[in-house]
């Protein structure tokens, strides 16, 4: 019986091996992580991330083929193959600052397989690594091996939170990349057989090494660009009287460009985007390449751009100032159906807000109060470190409070600002919320989810990214210092 650890319980290594012990019963599956907590979170009823779907597959075999354990030395050295899906936050200090990957926790957890390992071993990159990571954990483990065997595998993941588990049911591709010697072809074919258990053969690709590391940030990168062509394309649409949903739908019905990733918003955020696209910047100022590695700079740069251009807007039509006014903020994961809040575009406009002395009255679904409050007083990058490792969380935040219903959150509210697409907020008794309002009262739509001439008639003022401004606006434009 084939034996799978997992080193890491977090987005990626929970959900894909829970799939993996779900759809391969002969296979045992052991989740580990330092963290005691999360480790309890994934044996309790109450797991430790919300994705849609998770909850059953993990109920289905935990206790059967799959456990979770903060043992992790004993379930590496027993394991045939090992994943490795720990953080590759963006570094923080020193060489690539603010760009490169920090990879502290993967070069960790390559010593520890090595010294706990007493048979040969498949090591799996499950994290998002820079190009030729593989050969430099390769020779970590050449050199510690004890004339034991490892090769290496590079298996990236290409899930969007909150689809994650049908996106493991039913994958565009899954990606596997080796050495072309015997020992990586054979270990590519064992890794392909355990995807075969549901995964059609001809969906399983199979490439060199840096082929499948590139192909990760290629795929995330191509994702973010067309996310910030479109909010670039929203701009213009205000300034022009456009629609850039009339636009996005027109150029989406192109089949040589898609309709998927064109929908203004007031940014893009998750864990991968940002993080991803910086590494390829770093990378490509590291080959050499200075014209390659400003062209996906320039992606990140129109994503600040658009949040900042959002907080603009919401200052400039309340009478430019939002001093002391209470702002409802309706959403604060990076998306619907996740409780993850990693860059999501919330953090820098409730920022925003709050520098222009706003008073915030934040509600989201799934987001508790402690993560708000701790994602509002953290600096960039830290989040994307072990919890161990953050900064403390602060009690409270003087501007800021957090309630459990929208409705709350609106009362005697100047303004809302609608930061994340829940379908709870298309369902709002929007009349109900206007009443209850400061007048006049102004509605700033960040994800585009509002019917905006229904909202117009009921008196409210509606900011809507990309779409033709209220009268209200078009004397007092956005503009972006």
């Amino acid at each position: 019986m084939v034996k799978i650890c997992c080193i890491g319980a977090g987005y990626v290594g929970g959900p894909t091996m829970a799939v993996i012990a779900l759809k391969s019963s002969k296979i045992v599956v052991t989740v580990v992580d330092i963290s005691t907590q999360r480790i309890n979170g994934w044996n309790s009823d109450h797991l430790p991330i919300y994705e849609p779907g998770l909850d059953e597959v993990v109920k289905q075999c935990r206790g059967k083929n799959l456990f979770f354990s903060t043992d992790v030395e004993k379930h590496v050295a027993e394991a045939d193959i090992v994943f490795v899906s720990v953080n590759t936050p963006t570094k923080t200090h020193g060489l690539g600052a603010g760009k490169a990957a920090d990879l502290t926790y993967w070069e960790s957890a390559a010593r520890m397989i090595a010294d706990v390992s007493k048979s040969d071993k498949i090591v799996v990159e499950k994290s998002t690594v820079p190009v030729k990571t593989a050969e430099a954990i390769e020779r970590i483990l050449t050199h510690n091996n004890k004339g034991i065997n490892f090769t290496i595998l590079s298996n990236p993941e290409f899930l969007a939170e909150g689809t994650a588990i049908q996106d493991l049911f039913h994958p565009d591709r899954v990606l596997i990349g080796g050495r072309e010697t015997p020992a990586g072809q054979k270990a590519i074919q064992t890794l392909k057989e355990v995807y075969a258990n549901w995964v059609p053969e001809e969906k399983i690709l199979c490439t060199n090494l840096w082929s499948a590391e590139l192909s990760k940030l290629a795929a995330n990168a191509f994702l973010a660009q067309r996310i910030s062509s479109v909010n670039a394309m929203s701009a213009l649409c205000e300034a022009t009287g456009a629609d850039v949903t009339q636009v996005s739908h027109a150029t989406g019905t192109d089949s040589r460009i898609g309709p998927k990733f064109l929908n203004a918003s007031v940014g893009f955020g998750g864990s991968c985007f940002q993080k991803d696209i910086l590494n390829l910047v770093y990378i490509c100022e590291c080959n050499a390449l200075p014209e390659v590695a400003n062209y996906w700079r320039q992606v990140i740069k129109v994503n600040d751009y658009q949040k900042t251009r959002f907080v603009n807007r919401v200052v400039s039509s309340m009478f430019n100032t939002i001093s002391s006014k209470k702002i409802a903020v309706l959403g604060f994961a990076f998306k619907k159906d996740t409780g993850d809040t990693r860059e999501t575009p919330a953090i820098d406009v409730c920022k925003g807000l709050l520098g222009d002395k706003a008073k915030l009255c934040i509600y989201d679904p799934q987001v508790t109060e402690d993560q708000i409050t701790k994602d509002l007083s953290m600096r960039k990058f830290d989040k994307d470190h072990p919890a161990h490792l953050q900064p403390p969380s602060p009690s409270s935040i003087k501007q800021v409070s957090v309630v459990s219903d929208a409705y709350v959150a609106v009362k005697d509210a100047h303004g809302v600002c609608i930061l994340t697409e829940w379908d709870e907020f298309k369902k709002l008794d929007y009349k109900k919320i206007y009443d209850s309002m400061q007048k006049p009262a102004f509605l700033f739509d960040g994800r585009n989810i509002v019917e905006v001439n229904k909202l117009r008639e009921i008196g409210f003022i509606v900011y809507s990214i990309g779409k033709p401004l209220d009268p209200w606006l078009k004397d007092m434009p956005a503009v972006v210092a």
